[in-house]
């Protein structure tokens, strides 16, 4: 018998991969109705916050690809990305990417099944880094680990947006906020997913994260240039910024 998620270390890479192959089914529809359409809204937004160069090939990262949803987004604000190479844990999520949402895009999109901390990507070899919605599968010791390896694959000049779901303190509504993680989504997991208690874990690590404040901190201390913005009222935050020419 499987260990209840309370006794199990849920950020041990071997417990996420299972969780994500299992959710990969379902994840996108999931995702999208239970965030209200904001996650995609919030992947557009990091895109935003990349500094991408118009006048030459580029090749990035997208850590902790999932279903690679922010790639229709970094292919418009810059038709010259050559490659994205996604890294994921998760092979079904890369899969689900691939048979339903980017056919088409194929062979610009290469990918790794690996995890993204133990990685051994190219020194400086990203023009650009983006993650969107996995920094909440790392702890505090994971997420310096992660801040060391941005600041080792990408080029000098390079740039780079990590955005996660955020816990909004201070916000008027953020009792509400909390009540659709701790509440509403285990609900609906009940009602049309069998009570598996899969899409439910997203919401703990949601609100174990806390928000993109002291991983900023992390990737400033490699020596990166380095800015953390709140987006709807806190309800995500982003950490992005650039390599500086010289370290």
């Amino acid at each position: 018998m499987s260990k209840a998620p309370d006794q199990q270390d849920i950020y041990d890479p071997a417990y996420f991969k299972d969780l994500f192959d299992r959710c990969s089914g379902k994840y996108i529809a999931f995702s999208y109705a239970c965030s209200m359409g904001f996650t995609e809204r919030w992947r557009r937004q990091c895109v935003e916050l990349l500094v991408l160069p118009a006048d030459r090939p580029l090749q990035g990262y997208d850590l902790m690809a999932g279903t690679g949803e922010v790639w229709p987004h970094l292919l418009k604000a810059a038709p010259n990305i050559h490659t994205i190479t996604a890294i994921d844990i998760s092979a079904g999520m890369h899969k689900r990417a691939l048979e339903r949402l980017h056919q088409h895009r194929a062979h610009r999109i290469s990918f790794i099944e690996d995890d993204a901390l133990d990685s051994s990507l190219p020194d400086e070899s990203a023009d650009f880094l983006v993650s969107t919605f996995g920094l909440k599968t790392f702890n505090a010791a994971q997420h310096k680990r992660l801040a060391t390896l941005v600041a080792r694959v990408l080029k000098p000049g390079g740039t780079f947006a990590l955005i996660e779901a955020s816990e909004p303190k201070g916000w008027p509504l953020r009792p509400l906020y909390l009540f659709h993680l701790k509440q509403v989504l285990p609900m609906v997991e009940r009602v049309f997913l069998n009570g598996a208690q899969d899409f439910s874990m997203i919401g703990q690590y949601s609100t174990r994260f806390g928000n993109a404040g002291q991983f900023t901190a992390d990737l400033r201390a490699e020596g990166l240039d380095t800015a953390c913005r709140k987006l709807f009222f806190g309800c995500a935050t982003a950490a992005f910024g650039r390599k500086p020419l010289q370290v």
